[in-house]
């Protein structure tokens, strides 16, 4: 590792930090936001589940980098654009996470829901406040590992010249300077972790039941 080549690029090393992590995080937020009523859906209706499961498995399967060139043509975007690795990164963390999401509703138990019916709540409400809390744990869990996924992902953009972190590991490949790859590497690795702490911080403050049920088991 050369230190010195690290802290006279040190600008760019934090520049294109910040970009992959900007580029990172839309997708994650959009893909809770977009999988959680597909798999109340998936939950809700066996048909649902028949036809919205395969297919997210499907999307998932697609090769990265030729939907990065494909999405373009389709969005009318420039082939540079970051729209384009965002809108990718969404579809598979959707994809990921739609299962996830399905699985989680399913460990709400029936006689659960149909006591808060029993109550007065509205379907509405049983989802806010009953389904969606109770399933809360396994989509956190599930939301770490797009969040994972999706930052390894980002860095596939810089084939296309996407800035990101994956910059370094085409100019390191290319320059024979393992200094680089090295960068892009260790980069992508902490803000995995990074992210993974903002979750599971985001977790303990709007699941705090969860804290509550582990110390009683304890």
């Amino acid at each position: 590792m050369n230190l010195a080549w690290v802290s006279a690029n040190w600008p760019r090393i934090w520049d294109l930090t910040v970009q992959h992590a900007l580029i990172a995080l839309v997708p994650v937020v959009l893909s809770l936001v977009i999988a959680v009523p597909i798999g109340w859906a998936s939950h809700r209706s066996r048909l649902a589940r028949r036809t919205l499961l395969p297919f997210s498995s499907i999307l998932y399967a697609v090769p990265s980098l030729p939907l990065f060139v494909l999405l373009p043509v389709i969005l009318g975007t420039r082939i540079l654009d970051p729209v384009n690795v965002v809108v990718a990164l969404t579809v598979y963390g959707v994809a990921l996470l739609v299962r996830t999401a399905a699985d989680a509703f399913d460990t709400v138990g029936l006689a659960t829901r149909d006591d808060a019916l029993a109550h007065g709540h509205s379907p509405g409400q049983v989802f806010w406040r009953v389904a969606l809390p109770l399933a809360g744990p396994a989509l956190l869990a599930g939301l770490r590992v797009v969040s994972a996924s999706t930052l390894s992902l980002v860095s596939v953009g810089a084939l296309i010249g996407v800035p990101s972190l994956g910059y370094f590991f085409t100019d390191g490949y290319r320059r024979a300077f393992p200094t680089e790859i090295w960068v892009g590497i260790i980069g992508t690795v902490v803000l995995a972790a990074v992210f993974d702490l903002v979750l599971v911080a985001i977790g303990r403050v709007l699941l705090p039941w969860v804290r509550a049920t582990d110390r009683t088991r304890a």
